[in-house]
């Protein structure tokens, strides 16, 4: 039986380097349901997890908060 490729990943924050304001803006555009205060607390408690995406918005999510200086794992 071949091997189920997975569609769905945790985006997990593991590090949120040196340019926090970028990366809560990052998390802000893919949890735009939190607010500034909730993005930053969760931006500021590494590692945070961003929650569930599909394999396209995970990619994005991981590429865009990269960009930013942060560490990004999908699991």
């Amino acid at each position: 039986t071949p091997v189920e490729e997975k569609t769905e990943f945790d985006v997990i924050i593991t590090n949120a380097g040196a340019n926090k304001i970028a990366v809560i803006k990052a998390v802000r555009e893919f949890k735009p349901e939190l607010g500034l205060k909730e993005a930053k607390d969760m931006v500021d408690a590494c590692p945070a997890d961003l929650g569930t995406m599909k394999k396209d918005a995970a990619t994005e999510a991981k590429t865009k908060l990269e960009a930013t200086g942060a560490q990004v794992e999908l699991k």
